[in-house]
């Protein structure tokens, strides 16, 4: 294997290539799916100039963004071989043929670093791939590397991780959010055209808010979690980021589906969600959620909110205020249960089954001890340490217990909601991206950025953010979109809409891609 950009330093890269081979490389990036696909099909572009095109963009990109934590060159020149092979020989080709594609950094690829960007697992080469890796590969898709994330997808800011910051393709003196900051970069910058990242908390929806794509978290169980390195497993959920809403409804049609291998995969037939989004939403009741738009809310992100409930109007929806009083316990409930089943998936990196091992150790207890704390960085530590106080003796019941009870609350409240409503909306985060280093010594207020998210995973629902208006310095603002258990399509559907009756998802950072203008 030969990894192109690894952790800190470039290595190698596309050089000599023409002054008419670089326009044409410069007028693939950016482009969608299905964009792309018809370009292959006209043979007007191979798979494998996509695929330079985007290992190149990378190659100028990374130095600035670090978007990557390994670069996958190789893998993704096979993957574009065999797709220039089915075209050649005039077959047709899988959904994701020639689309290149990266991977948050805590999902397998056989052969490759799954690094979850700790030092515990820097040197950790999974024999196997995740369940939507395999997925991916089967349907044509070029994955062109590893992303960088928050360490074991614990943070909002992608400032935890062990290797590197991200920074935000809008504004590099902010952060891209977390803890998929690394994905929603890439394909911000147009690195990638589609992303996979894990969503805990808000890890896929933050971001996409942060640097103005689309992200979808789907319902619980959806999608395999085989093959996802696990932080906590009851709200762990792994979704796509994309441009637009057609390219994340295309990759959720691909990645998800039962698998015998997860033991809470959903196993019942799905819909076509690629062909659900075009259906109308007139008529469709969606309420919007006063405890997430009061206090709390830059007063920008709640204007924005109001002008999206605007356009939801205009497109025949009924949108009224709805209140959900138990959602003001969403953030404490959360850091509870998610700490506490981290403590316990956390505990098998001891050094010695795998990853990093402290050598200098003369005993066994004194290697545990000396590995994880080498190992580990100080926002893992943080939440084991309270993850193995809620589940202590004495504090089980005051703490872990009830923090479960509650989430059987909000859970109960969202179903009383999809009773009357069909969706929900809010805004994704409360404010748009904040500067590197602003809430690091700040737990409790980088804990924050995700008031709006977590209720979601509390709860098992499906929910994606878009880009829906412009805050201080033109960093972008999210709109999130919550549905019932199962309802994805549903969700799916209201995103594009949106998207179809505005500007917003066409807007580009500047120096990354070609930049337009919203509505």
């Amino acid at each position: 294997m030969r990894v192109l950009y690894s952790r800190n330093t470039w290595i190698d890269g596309k050089a000599n290539v023409t002054a008419k081979q670089e326009g044409k490389m410069a007028n693939i990036i950016g482009k969608t799916i299905s964009e792309l696909r018809l370009l292959l099909e006209r043979k007007e572009l191979t798979a494998v100039e996509i695929a330079e095109a985007h290992l190149k963009h990378i190659g100028s990109s990374e130095p600035e963004l670090n978007c990557f934590n390994s670069v996958t060159e190789e893998l993704a020149m096979r993957q574009a071989e065999l797709v220039d092979a089915l075209v050649a020989d005039g077959k047709q080709l899988p959904a994701l043929a020639g689309i290149p594609v990266a991977l948050k950094d805590n999902i397998c690829l056989a052969n490759y670093p799954t690094t979850c960007s700790s030092k515990i697992l820097e040197n950790f080469v999974p024999p196997y791939h995740a369940t939507v890796t395999e997925r991916l590969l089967a349907a044509g898709a070029v994955i062109v590397g590893k992303t960088n994330m928050d360490e074991f997808a614990m943070g909002s800011s992608t400032e935890n991780s062990a290797f590197k910051k991200t920074k935000n393709p809008w504004n590099t003196a902010t952060v891209p959010g977390g803890s998929s900051g690394g994905s929603a970069a890439s394909v911000a910058a147009g690195s990638s055209v589609v992303a996979l990242g894990s969503d805990t908390g808000g890890s896929i929806r933050q971001p996409a808010s942060f640097c103005g794509v689309a992200g979808f978290k789907p319902t619980y169980g959806v999608v395999s979690r085989f093959g996802l390195v696990a932080f906590a497993s009851s709200l762990d959920q792994i979704g796509a980021l994309g441009r637009n809403v057609e390219d994340v409804a295309l990759t959720l049609s691909v990645i998800a589906g039962h698998d015998h291998r997860d033991s809470t995969s959903y196993n019942q037939a799905l819909p076509d969600f690629k062909a659900e989004i075009s259906k109308p939403v007139k008529g469709l009741r969606i309420g919007l959620i006063q405890e997430l738009t009061g206090e709390g809310i830059d007063d920008e992100v709640n204007a924005a909110i109001q002008e999206s409930a605007k356009v939801l109007r205009d497109l025949g929806a009924i949108v009224e205020e709805v209140s959900m009083p138990y959602l003001k316990h969403a953030l404490p409930v959360y850091y509870l249960i998610a700490t506490a089943e981290a403590s316990a998936n956390l505990a098998r990196f001891d050094g010695v089954r795998y990853g990093y091992r402290d050598a200098q150790s003369t005993d066994i207890l004194n290697m545990y001890f000396k590995t994880r704390q080498a190992g580990f960085g100080p926002e893992v530590k943080l939440r084991i340490m309270l993850g193995t106080y809620a589940l202590s003796t004495g504090y089980y019941d005051a703490y872990y217990k009830k923090a479960q009870q509650v989430r059987r609350l909000i859970k109960n409240e969202f179903d009383q909601q999809f009773a009357n409503y069909d969706l929900l909306i809010s805004p994704t985060s409360p404010s748009v991206a904040f500067e590197a280093g602003a809430k690091t010594d700040d737990p409790l207020t980088m804990y924050l950025s995700d008031i709006a998210t977590i209720p979601a995973n509390l709860a098992g629902i499906p929910g994606i953010s878009i880009n829906c208006g412009s805050g201080r310095n033109g960093l972008p603002i999210g709109l999130q979109i919550l549905g019932p258990a199962l309802g994805d399509a549903i969700v799916l559907r209201l995103a594009r809409s949106f998207q179809a009756a505005t500007d917003f998802h066409n807007m580009r950072p500047e120096g990354f891609l070609p930049m337009t203008t919203s509505k």
